[in-house]
């Protein structure tokens, strides 16, 4: 099966890690920053296709994606679907 996703994720992935961003400036940017504890304490987590991870917000069971970087791991941008 193709993923007509497969080259936007990659180049969006090319993109973010390109740069590895500190938590300050990623929050500056995007607002709340998740690191990996503190986003699966929020967030139940269905799987992911770089640089998105599908998850289910645990306080209220609204499924969405974030964005995440690599390294330093965080993760932002909660999306609703």
């Amino acid at each position: 099966m193709t993923d007509a996703t497969e080259n936007i994720r990659r180049v969006a992935q090319a993109r973010i890690n390109a740069k590895a961003t500190e938590r300050a400036a990623l929050e500056a940017k995007h607002g709340q920053v998740w690191d990996t504890a503190e986003m699966t304490a929020d967030y139940a987590v269905h799987g992911f296709g770089a640089p998105l991870i599908v998850v289910t917000r645990k306080a209220d069971g609204i499924k969405g994606s974030l964005c995440f970087q690599h390294s330093p791991r965080f993760y932002w941008g909660f999306q609703s679907h």
